[in-house]
């Protein structure tokens, strides 16, 4: 009994061992980068010229200390910050209730005007620059936070409508029915039940919209002109000549601004988990 119960033990192992190899590998491509730009942070831009890839001879913490004592930096953080929550904020308060509506209430034109919305998923943000562009400065939104918010959430919100829509179609009919029942309204039923029923959904697309905010590098270079409202990656360029890059502080930047990503994945693991899941189990 026991030899055949270690042989299904062993092929079970055997059979996950496909999976475990394609994390492993997963895993490595994603923290070698991670690694290397941290301790690259620690180096010298000759050592980094001469020898990429190699552990510092001497550990220049002055690198990072200097970064963070430099008021600019401070100031890039808070710009990407109002930003990041602004556009999160704006994006769920304008697709929630979107979503709702094209998915629980029935109105002529409502599969032809859902469709027209997904259609910004044909057009990607750089197809996009120069009539974003000339509509910024009409606008007098060019070099402002707001310049930047506001076509964040517009490529956003296809696919969060999308996602959410979905979502709402496959909560049972009956829950909509009880709340009417009880004297409730579809006012009711979207705050009471349908939002907090998509608490993981809405966890996974702000978590996705705050990373690719925080990330985002083409918008702000197009829209931002003044140094004083710089987000994170615009400020990479300030270690930037026109003859010469300081290759060490600019992996000690990068490793800095990836710092604020990293830590809120780590809190809102269990919510993406919850969310991937909930999706996988409806569809």
């Amino acid at each position: 009994m026991q030899y055949v119960q270690r042989r299904r033990t062993i092929a079970a192992s055997a059979a996950l061992f496909p999976r475990y190899l394609v994390c492993v590998v997963v895993a490595f491509f994603v923290l070698v980068p991670i690694v290397v730009a941290f301790l690259g942070g620690f180096r010298t831009s000759a050592e980094l010229t001469s020898v990429p890839f190699a552990l510092p001879t001497v550990w220049h913490v002055e690198n990072y200390t200097s970064i963070l004592s430099q008021g600019a930096f401070w100031q890039s953080i808070i710009n990407s910050l109002i930003v990041t929550v602004a556009t999160v904020v704006l994006l769920l308060a304008i697709a929630c209730p979107a979503s709702f509506v094209f998915a629980r209430i029935p109105f002529r034109g409502r599969e032809v005007a859902f469709n027209v919305l997904l259609f910004g998923l044909l057009f990607p943000a750089t197809m996009a620059i120069l009539p974003l562009y000339i509509t910024l400065r009409n606008l007098q939104l060019v070099d402002t936070l707001f310049g930047l918010i506001l076509p964040q959430v517009a490529f956003g919100l296809p696919t969060t409508v999308l996602i959410l829509r979905n979502f709402f179609r496959e909560i049972p009919q009956e829950l909509e029915d009880a709340t009417y029942i009880d004297g409730g309204t579809k006012i009711d039923f979207f705050w009471r039940i349908l939002l907090p029923l998509a608490r993981p959904s809405l966890a996974v697309i702000a978590m996705l919209t705050m990373v690719a905010s925080w990330n985002n590098f083409l918008l702000p270079l197009l829209v931002l002109n003044s140094e004083q409202l710089w987000t994170l990656p615009l400020g990479v360029m300030q270690f930037q000549g026109e003859h010469s890059t300081d290759w060490a502080l600019t992996m000690a930047f990068v490793t800095i601004t990836m710092l604020p990503a990293i830590i809120f994945y780590l809190f809102a693991e269990r919510y993406l988990v919850a969310g991937l899941t909930a999706g996988a189990v409806k569809g």
